[in-house]
């Protein structure tokens, strides 16, 4: 019966183990294994929310870029229509000022030659009256008068 006895006394040991475990520690090791698995899962969650924010942080930064150059080619076209504008300005200002300089340049050239042909009128009548003094002054002689008239057109 030692044997029996030994074998009763392990069974109830064995029976008291597995209540107190089940008892006492089993509900800690199963609520640090829920804490756990809810840690993970947590961080699970957490890592898909990150990569799905990192996604969208890149589309909205892709998008952000797309839009700078797009800006910054608009800006470089409206420059270079301004550039334009402001050549064709600066063109048609110096055709304008070209065309006063020309005109002013033709009225003093208008006025000189007036002027000109009035000193050569003036000089011409003084001219022909002193070569009509000079022919009055002399015989009427054919040869005298050539003579006179040579002197007139070397004078001139």
């Amino acid at each position: 019966m030692d044997f029996n006895a030994t074998l009763f006394g392990q069974t109830i040991a064995m029976i008291f183990f597995v209540w107190f475990t089940m008892k006492y520690i089993w509900p800690l090791l199963d609520t640090a294994i829920t804490e756990r698995q809810e840690k993970i899962a947590d961080g699970l969650a957490a890592a898909d929310r990150s990569q799905h924010d990192l996604e969208l942080a890149q589309k909205k930064a892709a998008e952000t870029m797309r839009e700078a150059k797009e800006k910054a080619a608009e800006l470089l076209d409206q420059a270079k229509k301004r550039h334009a504008e402001i050549v064709d300005s600066a063109k048609d200002d110096a055709r304008t000022e070209a065309e006063k300089i020309i005109a002013g340049a033709n009225a003093e050239i208008e006025q000189e030659v007036h002027r000109a042909r009035e000193e050569l009128r003036k000089q011409v009548s003084v001219l022909a009256v002193a070569g009509a003094e000079k022919i009055l002054q002399r015989n009427i002689d054919a040869s005298a008068q050539a003579d006179i008239l040579d002197s007139l057109v070397a004078e001139l």
